[in-house]
């Protein structure tokens, strides 16, 4: 009896060892910073709009990050933000810029864009543009602010097909957010090549149940690679 309490109490501390172990500190989640997560509906994840803390955050990858390290780092008192919107385009982002992203002063702000943009067939050139124009009017707002860029993404059910019209656009939209993450040098979250690996070992639509929006567990990927990106890059 004394032997088995003894080994469960080892795994007890081998296990809260391995889990404080998992966490990757993220150097830009200083005490009392503000982080923002900007984009359509992958991020508004159906969040709450008022100051509910149950729903406030959504109940997407945001809230799986938020929840991470709050929980880590309660000293810190990091304050996390979601201004996602449903169906919106990058030209929709510019429309509430000043109320939704500049006015909240972030320290951190991620943003992902795109699907929409293709959906609606906003010409890539004007897609590049204002995206540009709002990453520089937040950077000469708050001097000190640190980007987060996450590619669009696409994943049709039957998996990538030669030809797909849809998967070649977004394609080029994802070139664009690679050209603006190097130019504005941030991190660059490639959510396309985790969802494209995740598919050899479960089908697509475990991932993304209707070829755009994540399900629970793509919605965990998505995290795991906001995570590992921004903690290797900002270190």
């Amino acid at each position: 009896m004394i032997k088995r309490i003894i080994i469960g109490f080892s795994g007890l501390i081998l296990g809260g060892v391995l889990q404080a172990a998992e966490i990757n500190d993220i150097a830009v989640f200083k005490e009392n910073a503000r982080i923002l997560f900007q984009g359509d509906s992958i991020t508004d994840g159906n969040r709450g709009r008022t100051a509910d803390p149950n729903h406030i955050l959504g109940h997407g990858y945001c809230f799986i990050i938020a929840a991470k390290y709050g929980s880590q780092y309660p000293e810190r008192k990091l304050v996390f933000m979601n201004r996602g919107t449903s169906g919106n385009t990058v030209t929709n982002l510019a429309a509430r810029w000043q109320k939704d992203t500049l006015d909240l002063k972030p320290d951190v702000l991620s943003i992902l864009i795109g699907i929409n943009d293709s959906g609606r067939n906003i010409p890539l050139e004007q897609y590049e543009q204002v995206y540009d124009k709002l990453l520089a009017d937040t950077k000469s707002a708050i001097s000190n602010v640190q980007f987060v860029l996450c590619e669009p993404f696409y994943l049709p059910k039957v998996g990538h097909r030669e030809g797909d019209a849809k998967y070649e656009d977004i394609r080029k939209r994802q070139e664009i957010v690679v050209k603006l993450a190097e130019k504005y040098r941030a991190p660059l979250v490639k959510f396309q090549q985790v969802f494209d690996d995740a598919c050899k070992r479960a089908p697509a639509e475990y991932w993304i149940w209707d070829s755009v929006h994540p399900t629970y567990s793509g919605h965990q990927l998505m995290a795991d690679e906001w995570v590992k990106t921004v903690s290797r890059f900002y270190k």
